[in-house]
């Protein structure tokens, strides 16, 4: 199973939003995805394209004008990156079948392996779901990997 590149650049951009959001003088600055795209190395036309569906599931908030770009419509600390991901991407899925219950098998039969890609995909999912962007910008997942 793979994440792809979808989920992957929205998470990288999300994060660095949200470590650049509060560097205003005045509070909130809103960032430009040119920004973002120059300090990631993402193209910005797939930037925008992402952040329309971010902006669609209410994960981040536009401001036009002089100044304008994008802010986290929520805090770092209550945006997880399983919701970043399923805004950009297709759910996670670690199994071949199809997802109207038919199994991967000619006749329709789940394969042998089944249960345990599916337990697998709810473990990433339950995983990605328990990261917020706070641990990331802040670098708590690489603090308790260290100290385990």
């Amino acid at each position: 199973m793979r994440l792809s590149t979808k989920g992957r650049y929205a998470v990288m951009a999300m994060a660095d939003l949200a470590r650049r959001q509060g560097c205003g003088e005045e509070g909130e600055r809103a960032v430009s995805l040119a920004e973002i795209a120059a300090r990631q190395q993402i193209s910005l036309s797939y930037l925008e394209q992402l952040f329309a569906r971010l902006r669609r599931r209410g994960l981040v908030k536009s401001l036009r004008g002089p100044g304008g770009g994008y802010l986290l419509a929520r805090t770092a600390e209550t945006t997880n990156i399983a919701d970043i991901v399923m805004a950009v991407d297709e759910p996670l899925r670690a199994t071949r079948c199809s997802t109207k219950g038919k199994g991967c098998m000619l006749k329709g039969e789940r394969c042998l392996t089944h249960d345990l890609w599916e337990e697998m995909g709810r473990q990433i999912e339950g995983y990605l779901a328990s990261v917020t962007l706070a641990d990331v910008v802040t670098g708590r997942l690489g603090a308790a990997r260290e100290a385990a």
